[in-house]
């Protein structure tokens, strides 16, 4: 800031002015008894768009002081509005990017910014993507705010934006408390109206969404959340009316959209969903449109052979005419966004690569070892557990056919009561869950079981499969609760063919598991509640939403992507998983016994027995055995989150009476907690929220979930689950019983009895299309501790700390390297030769990382 007199330069306020290099408090004055008129600097960088001018003079700018207030309004003294004008443009990466330089007209006791408005009146919305002010020659005062800014004849309103600066709410400058609680309540809206693109409205509302009764009965599904029948977490608002047959659920589009309301902030940047739907069309193309004309062809519905499977990836595979494809993806999206698309198809064709369980050894997904392997270190290792009792036993006491017989021979010479002790026995169990639902997914042309999995733990740490029991209801009047068959290990003969099927039927029930509770319900669904109530409760002022905010990007928009187009009646989930319709139903079911503080990785780990307590340990347990990639990898990601989250926490907060006394965050849990999750409200788990542990362990708890969790779960699925033999979405068939013509069948041709049973070949391809969607990595994605912009805040010390974090994080990954490279460690590599890498930080190579990798922990739930 200058000011110019009579005498020209004023130095004694430049002077003046250089005090204030450290943090600006609510009791700071800075007024100046001075008449010149005085200026402030600034920089304003826009991102252009293809086919719009930019704002110019259509866009207004004016400050409000962080230290002088304006007694007339009780709020910041307001400077001169300024018109953005004579921007210079030039290209990054790219995208145009145009930067302004304008000028503020200040009074002499002005003070120092603290939060500026920019008004758009131009016809088209523009991307403001940080504003710099200067202030003296040695301090700037940064605005990140990667927006869009829509114009005001639709919005009826300015957009406000806070520095970089942060303060706990009973810290905050007296010249902008009136604006930080105004903000916070434009965001929240009253809970009416239809939602548009250009609002910044954060509601709750229940899964109504699902179902289109307007479509048929057969599309119409249970509303989720708000009852005890069907518990859920809620999920954004959009406002659209009620459907014609049903007035509780939402209607939807006549044709699938991807324009479904999300607040702006928390949408895609076009460079991102451009790339998105690009893969999305390129996978589609080159699995699915082929098999499409199959469809209507009788006895072509099933692979013949297992080289047909492999044919998949080939790239000399037959393409059919993508035109109509193309077409009706133009008639989906914007123009815009559809010339993007184009591009960048063009410019970064999608490649399809064997995935990793046939790349190097064709058939070790057959291997017990590679079964037992991926328990361990594959895309759901957080289900196996430690079993507690034998036989296993269901909640309502019916006990498991198993007997110790089956399994004693497999023991490697222990008895079942020494295994039993050493913790030696292990279980895959998907059998009480599933029970309930079987003879609804099995009238709807699948062959579903219920399973129970026993595995050994051998000397050399690795999981030896020795019985699988497969379940189903009754169906008739018999003292007999259910149908039960065991299975046992063989590696020669019809035994070894039922083996081989009887773990297919496990793999279906593990995949259905893992798409619908472990990677969609724990991350993407308990997790927009809290994006939610962030928004809602915490100013963009306060240092905990400033914590969060990298680890909320994207999420929301995601979901209600999903909502659109996979887990929609007759969405891409329904056609692909066993369990067709009630799957949803039945994530709703399971959402019964989730628990936010178990979800917690070392909580995760005690409670399968996977590890134990061990507070010399940097996260507080040990692991039962260290070859569990999974649990070893994990805990040190968890170990530096939890350092970074509580060294930034302590910045803030001295004591617990600092904690209980910050309105904000009190009001941001109890939202979480009674309207969030509102159908879990009464549980006695919840975080007190009274003390900075409590804080602490929400906060790492949650960073934890939305970015390493959630990378471990989701990155891995085109490698592991791309082979359909290996992880099969669904059974056509039930395994036969000797005697009867489908076991004659079976013998005569166990290979072709086995392609039979597994998902049709139009199936099989649209889950691979999908799987590699979800399993490539955009070219912009920001991974966990990779550098943050400088204006992310302006206290050095964070910026300290966070650079510490990242440095953990890189040594993270040198010790993963190693472990890899231990032969002793074979959980790592297993038969199938896939180094695991799940949680492999990958933030040492600032190179190109998009595209179907395997590794890297993005910070978001971004895909």
């Amino acid at each position: 800031m200058e000011c110019r007199g009579r005498g020209g330069l004023c130095s004694t306020i430049q002077n003046c002015l250089t005090v204030f290099q450290g943090k600006v408090t609510a009791n700071e004055d800075f007024s100046f008894n001075y008449t010149e008129k005085c200026f402030i600097t600034a920089e304003i960088i826009i991102q252009g768009s293809k086919n719009h001018s930019d704002p110019g003079k259509s866009a207004s700018l004016w400050l409000y002081s962080g230290t002088k207030i304006d007694p007339s309004t009780g709020k910041g003294q307001v400077s001169d509005k300024v018109h953005l004008n004579h921007g210079k443009s030039n290209k990054k990466n790219g995208i145009k990017m145009t930067a302004y330089k304008i000028r503020f007209n200040v009074d002499p006791g002005f003070g120092i910014p603290g939060a500026f408005v920019i008004r758009n009146q131009h016809k088209h919305k523009f991307f403001l993507q940080y504003v710099t002010l200067q202030v003296n020659n040695n301090r700037k005062i940064q605005f990140n705010c990667n927006s869009w800014i829509y114009p005001t004849h639709k919005t009826s309103m300015d957009r406000l934006f806070f520095s970089n600066t942060c303060y706990l709410p009973n810290q905050t400058p007296d010249a902008l408390v009136g604006l930080r609680k105004e903000e916070l309540s434009s965001l929240r809206g009253n809970g009416t109206g239809e939602r548009k693109e250009w609002d910044r409205i954060y509601d709750y509302d229940f899964y109504s969404d699902l179902g289109n009764p307007d479509k048929g009965p057969e599309h119409a599904r249970p509303v989720l959340g708000g009852s005890d029948l069907y518990p859920y977490p809620r999920r954004g608002r959009t406002g659209r009316p009620p459907s014609n047959k049903d007035h509780l659920t939402e209607s939807r589009p006549a044709a699938i959209s991807l324009d479904i309301y999300v607040p702006q902030d928390e949408r895609l940047s076009p460079k991102r969903l451009s790339e998105f739907i690009s893969n999305a069309i390129e996978a589609t193309a080159h699995f699915v449109l082929p098999e499409a004309k199959l469809l209507f062809q009788d006895g072509s519905g099933h692979f013949k052979s297992f080289n047909e499977i492999r044919h998949l990836f080939t790239a000399n595979r037959s393409q059919v005419k993508e035109g109509r494809f193309v077409k009706k993806v133009k008639d989906l999206v914007p123009e815009e966004l559809f010339k993007m698309i184009q591009h960048a198809r063009i410019k970064n064709p999608v490649k399809f690569p064997l995935p990793q369980i046939i790349a190097e050894n064709e058939f070790a997904w057959k291997d017990d070892e590679e079964f037992g392997r991926q328990l361990l270190a594959g895309i759901n290792p957080t289900v196996i557990k430690v079993l507690q009792k034998f036989p296993p036993e269901s909640e309502n006491g019916v006990r498991s056919s198993i007997k110790q017989s089956d399994i004693q021979q497999n023991l490697d010479g222990l008895t079942l009561v020494q295994a039993m002790r050493q913790w030696r026995i292990f279980i895959l169990d998907h059998h009480d869950y599933l029970m309930p639902f079987l003879n609804r997914i099995n009238a709807k042309g699948v062959c579903a079981y219920a399973s129970r999995t026993l595995l050994f733990l051998r000397n050399d740490a690795t999981l030896k499969p020795v019985a699988i029991e497969l379940s189903l209801p009754t169906t008739s009047s018999t003292d007999e609760e259910e149908i039960n068959r065991v299975f046992l290990p063989a590696t020669q003969g019809t035994e070894a063919a039922l083996w081989l099927s009887a773990k297919a039927h496990v793999a279906v029930n593990d995949s259905g598991y893992h798409q619908l509770i472990t990677h969609w319900l724990k991350t993407h669904a308990v997790v927009e509640p809290f994006i939610i109530a962030t928004r809602r409760q915490l100013s963009v002022m306060h240092p905990i939403h400033r914590l969060l905010d990298p680890h909320l990007k994207d999420t929301m928009h995601v979901n209600a992507l999903a909502r659109s187009i996979l887990i929609n009646s007759g969405g891409i989930l329904e056609k692909t998983l066993f369990t067709n319709e009630i799957s949803m139903e039945l994530s709703s079911a399971l959402y019964k016994d989730w628990r936010f503080d178990e979800q917690a990785l070392p909580a995760d780990l005690l409670k399968r027995r996977m590890a134990l307590k061990d507070p010399d340990m940097p996260a507080g347990v040990q692991l039962l055995f260290e070859d569990y990639p999974y649990g070893a990898d994990g805990l040190e990601i968890w170990a530096a989150i939890q350092k970074w989250v509580t060294n930034f926490c302590s910045l803030f907060y001295t004591n617990d009476d600092s904690v209980k006394s910050d309105n904000e965050i009190q009001a941001w849990w109890s939202e979480i907690r009674n309207v969030g999750h509102g159908d879990k409200r009464n549980e006695t788990w919840w975080y007190s929220m009274t003390t900075l542990s409590d804080l602490t362990k929400a906060l790492t708890t949650l960073i934890w979930i939305v970015s390493a969790f959630h990378a471990s779960v989701n990155y891995g699925q085109y490698g592991y689950a791309g082979y359909p033999p290996n992880r099969p979405t669904l059974c056509r068939k039930f395994i036969p019983e000797e005697g009867t013509l489908e076991f004659a069948d079976f013998l005569k041709d166990p290979d072709k009895y086995y392609l039979e049973m597994l998902p049709k070949r139009f199936e099989a391809t649209l889950s691979i299309a999908l799987i590699e969607v979800l399993s490539t990595h955009t070219s912009d994605e920001v991974y966990l501790g990779q550098n943050l912009s400088p204006g992310w805040t302006d206290n050095e010390q964070i910026h300290q700390m966070f650079k510490q974090f990242g440095n953990e994080l890189k040594e993270v990954e040198k010790r993963i390297v190693e472990r890899n490279r231990d032969p002793n460690l074979k959980n790592r590599w297993g038969p199938a030769k896939i180094a695991y890498r799940l949680l492999y930080p990958d933030i040492s190579d600032d190179g190109f990382r998009g595209g179907i990798t395997g590794k890297g922990i993005p910070n978001s739930i971004s895909v």
